[in-house]
């Protein structure tokens, strides 16, 4: 992809620039070789240090690697998610915890009645899916910088899902995302961007 003309007006490399953003895509056919639990540890050491209000960090992951989890997983994915996802080579459910107000003491210890603010359920869901869906974006960067492609979904049945795998947690599902190096023919012609004067207002 052409540099931008303003590569040179980010601290980030051009090549970093197009790592994470302009020639990254999402995946729909993945390789076989395997994504280890060392590279998801990395991906989330990198990705936590990005911010959260009040450093809520409400984003849990299920890692779905076996066969029988995959098959449970499988009947929940909207019919057009399914192949791809019975092949990547590993699976995250990304969710979000409704109590995440209860680590608060220990990741927003300089405001000891933390937690106490996030007293009403709803709008602590609502806190929480916020957040959440915020470091979901992260983790999908966190995945292209480990050098992998990332295929995330928001069709399947999260009430189903979260039946299936959550039944006694307080997560609920966001976003399914499969990882993986692409296999053949992974990405679909590259659709149009905005430009910056559709999209920004100065006042």
């Amino acid at each position: 992809m052409t540099s931008s003309q303003y590569d040179s007006r980010l601290e980030l490399s051009a090549e970093a620039q197009d790592l994470l953003f302009r020639e990254a895509r999402t995946a729909n056919t993945f390789s076989p070789e395997p994504v280890t639990d060392e590279q998801l540890r990395a991906i989330h050491d990198l990705v936590k240090w990005a911010p959260t209000s009040m450093n809520n960090q409400p984003l849990r992951a299920l890692v779905v690697r076996s066969d029988d989890a995959r098959q449970r997983l499988l009947k929940h994915m909207a019919e057009g998610n399914r192949a791809k996802t019975e092949t990547a080579p590993v699976t995250v459910v990304l969710a979000a915890d409704t109590d995440f107000h209860e680590n608060l003491p220990t990741v927003f210890p300089h405001v000891p009645g933390a937690k106490d603010m996030f007293g009403d359920p709803a709008g602590r869901a609502r806190v929480s899916r916020l957040n959440a869906s915020l470091q979901v974006g992260y983790f999908i960067l966190g995945v292209r910088a480990a050098g992998l492609a990332a295929g995330p979904m928001t069709g399947f049945d999260a009430d189903g899902m979260d039946a299936e795998f959550f039944a006694d947690k307080p997560w609920t599902s966001l976003v399914v995302v499969n990882i993986g190096k692409p296999g053949e023919n992974a990405w679909q012609e590259r659709l149009p961007r905005l430009g910056y004067d559709e999209v920004v207002d100065t006042v």
